[in-house]
């Protein structure tokens, strides 16, 4: 199973930000469901978020908002995470450094119609998807595809970093057992591609809430630098765009094989 939370950019009819859209879409994990778009052929089902992450972003808690974002009270105790503080939350509060995704404080009723309609529909769309595969095989891996910016800014905890090829991502080993998250590091580092683990991502919400390893569910994030596909300033494909896609549909292949030789259907 990969999902591919960050690839969407259409926009929902009552979503309306102040941020220039240039600023919005540099947040946008442009064309990640396009290079795994082979993942079905090898055996794989792959969900894609049709809304930016800009709006509502499914890799965070479903409290981690920041209470100065809304025009009232939340029903519930939030709990606003370090993300949140630098404008990374469920609700984007930043586009860009000093860019404001929004003018003034957001109606709590939106809020909650957005989260229902959009945040809670994908988790529950993943998970459904998720059961129904371990029904059938007792076990089941996850792969959450996401893109990164070549160098982190000063709302990213490595800014002016320059970030490797790849990042997976396991929670610091609580989200996949060793073998797979080994797995995924050697295939990728062998297809020539430099690889980090879990640095400077461990891995979010997207892993933590669908993943239980002692239960026969592995989950990983995978985060891809943009510099290998994309133009970063014109978000264009770049001209090695087709090799990442190979490169990453071989990955696929690879990792279908190491399943097919794990698992068995009950």
């Amino acid at each position: 199973m990969l999902d591919s939370p960050h690839s969407g950019n259409t926009w929902p009819e009552d979503w309306h930000p102040i941020a220039p859209r240039e600023a919005l879409d540099t947040a946008w994990d442009a064309y990640v469901a396009e290079l795994f778009a082979g993942a079905p052929a090898h055996g794989a089902t792959l969900l894609e978020a049709h809304f930016p992450r800009t709006f509502i972003d499914v890799n965070r808690s479903r409290l981690d908002i920041d209470p100065a974002m809304l025009d009232g009270e939340w029903p519930t105790e939030l709990v606003p995470t370090p993300k949140s503080i630098r404008g990374l939350g469920l609700l984007r509060r930043l586009a860009l450094p000093d860019v404001p995704v929004y003018g003034a404080p957001l109606p709590v009723a939106r809020v909650q119609a957005w989260i229902a309609a959009y945040y809670d529909t994908y988790h529950a769309a993943l998970a459904a998807e998720l059961e129904a595969m371990h029904a059938k095989f007792d076990q089941v891996w996850h792969v959450d595809c996401l893109s990164m910016k070549s160098a982190g800014n000063v709302m990213n905890t490595d800014a002016g970093k320059k970030r490797p090829d790849f990042v997976v991502s396991d929670r610091d080993g609580t989200t996949a057992d060793p073998q797979t998250t080994r797995f995924v590091v050697e295939t990728l580092t062998q297809l020539g591609f430099e690889v980090t683990v879990n640095t400077p991502y461990k891995g979010a919400e997207l892993i933590t809430r669908h993943s239980d390893p002692a239960g026969g569910q592995q989950s990983v994030q995978i985060m891809i630098n943009r510099a290998l596909y994309l133009n970063e300033a014109t978000r264009e494909k770049g001209a090695d765009f087709t090799a990442i896609q190979t490169a990453l549909d071989t990955f696929v292949a690879r990792f279908a094989g190491f399943i097919r030789s794990t698992v068995r259907p009950v």
